[in-house]
């Protein structure tokens, strides 16, 4: 009686593994970005749920970037012109950047982050 054997062959294997490797190095270089975006908008929610009654938006800026150094957010990732306040549709508190991460020789991935919150309170100019 012949049996049929089933698997992987070491080909296979490698391949599988080579495609494996480059997702894992791809989420080693990808993760902490988004680790650091996740610090932004919790800097963020602090400062909307705190209230801005009577701050200026220098105010705002000197205090959203004293609590992202708390959540390890780096100066150079998100900088005070990056932070603004939009009055279109109620008072919202937006910060917008721009990350770019070196992958693999001349190859970078650029992330666009972008989140507003509402703020409660007035803000003066």
């Amino acid at each position: 009686m012949k049996t049929k054997q089933a698997g992987i062959t070491l080909i296979g294997f490698l391949i599988v593994l080579i495609v494996v490797g480059f997702f894992g190095y791809m989420a080693m270089k990808l993760v902490p970005a988004y680790a650091e975006y996740m610090g932004v908008t919790k800097a963020m929610n602090q400062i909307a749920t705190s209230g801005v009654d009577g701050k200026s938006l220098d105010e705002i800026r000197r205090d959203l970037m004293f609590k992202m150094g708390f959540q390890y957010v780096d100066d150079a990732t998100v900088k005070p012109k990056d932070i603004t306040i939009d009055r279109s549709n109620g008072t919202r508190l937006r910060v917008a950047y721009d990350k770019q991460v070196p992958f693999i020789y001349n190859i970078d991935f650029l992330l666009h982050f972008d989140k507003s919150v509402p703020l409660h309170g007035n803000v003066s100019l």
